[in-house]
């Protein structure tokens, strides 16, 4: 079963699990940027675009006929560091059936193997997080097992105070909702670099796209019925921080990680450079950026920032080691300038 609680309390703010639980998770985080520390794309608003559009390793869900925007924001439930802020900018009053808004994150294949997904020792996951909206009502977080066979389990929570931060934790058997699929072969998850599991944070979901809360299927049950549709009114917004997946049936204490660590984590699928540079007449002058092992061969988007008539082209694989460049191969005449993004997202 799945089943929505309280974690059980330190006393001090924190949150405990058992000795064995402790000691399953050496990992304890599933989430990458749970606290959202890094942003390397934008941090100002920035629409929705079924798509990574501001904070690292979350995309922004949007197929309504209305539009909403993420951003930065420092109102966090500690009041330091960053949460992701989502603000309707054009409501949709009636949501089709097929249209949806939701937040999500893909969890990589191969760091979930300690699930044992696809055999009888399938460990139960917690999802613990941080939550305000000024709409209150009934939502729904959605984990679905993407790798192979596709499973998909929506569970509801309540926004119960308007503007105010509430914590919430959801426990997710393998066998919820009296369910063998993720038990049976057909759940297990690949030990390689694609697609693992993705968790969202359903805003608006259209009837094509609604289940049984708290119970696997092999059908897109992204939500449920009673999921508010937070795209009604532009006066919207929503807020997250402090999102943790992990092995157990308690809520631990949100594991907070230095800047550079999660940054690191993010750079394995998006990696802005520092600035590229060409002087005055010179053609084919080679950039070389190291890149660091990026989960696949990125895709790299140049962006001349002075110097409109240089071209620069990106090239990748230098002698078989996880280093990209770009080269200027025209001449302009003048300082030409450039940036690139490299992305390998799922």
């Amino acid at each position: 079963m799945a089943y929505i609680g309280k974690s059980l309390s330190t006393g001090a703010g924190g949150y405990i699990g058992t000795g064995l639980d402790r000691a399953i998770r050496a990992r304890p985080n599933f989430v990458i940027n749970g606290d959202m520390q890094c942003w390397q794309r934008a941090t100002a608003a920035t629409a929705a675009n079924n798509s990574y559009a501001t904070v690292d390793r979350w995309a922004f869900g949007e197929s309504t006929d209305g539009a909403y925007t993420s951003e930065q924001s420092t109102d966090t439930p500690t009041g330091t560091g960053f949460s992701v802020k989502a603000q309707v900018t054009t409501a949709d009053t009636s949501i089709a059936a097929a249209q949806f808004a939701y937040i999500y994150q893909e969890i990589e294949a191969q760091n979930l193997q300690p699930l044992q997904y696809g055999t009888s020792s399938a460990k139960t996951l917690t999802l613990s997080f941080w939550v305000k909206s000024n709409k209150t009502g009934t939502y729904t977080i959605v984990i679905v097992k993407r790798d192979s066979t596709a499973y998909f389990i929506p569970v509801e929570y309540t926004i119960s105070s308007a503007n105010t931060w509430e914590n919430k934790t959801i426990t997710i058997t393998p066998t919820a909702g009296s369910t063998s699929l993720i038990t049976a072969s057909a759940g297990a998850i690949a030990n390689d670099n694609g697609h693992g599991i993705q968790l969202g944070f359903g805003l608006a979901w259209g009837s094509n796209y609604h289940g049984t809360s708290n119970t696997w299927s092999a059908s897109t049950h992204y939500g449920t019925s009673n999921q508010v549709n937070w795209m009604d009114s532009t006066s919207n917004n929503f807020y997250l921080s402090q999102v943790q997946l992990e092995i157990g049936d308690l809520a631990t204490a949100f594991e907070h990680e230095d800047f550079a660590t999660t940054l690191a984590k993010c750079q394995r699928y998006f990696k802005k450079s520092s600035g590229l540079a060409d002087d005055d007449a010179w053609t084919n002058i080679i950039n070389v950026i190291e890149l660091g092992y990026m989960r696949t061969t990125p895709t790299i988007t140049t962006t001349v920032s002075t110097g409109a008539n240089a071209v620069f082209t990106a090239f990748a694989g230098l002698g078989g080691a996880p280093v990209h460049g770009v080269y200027q191969s025209t001449a302009n005449n003048a300082l030409a300038q450039a940036y690139i993004d490299a992305a390998a997202e799922l």
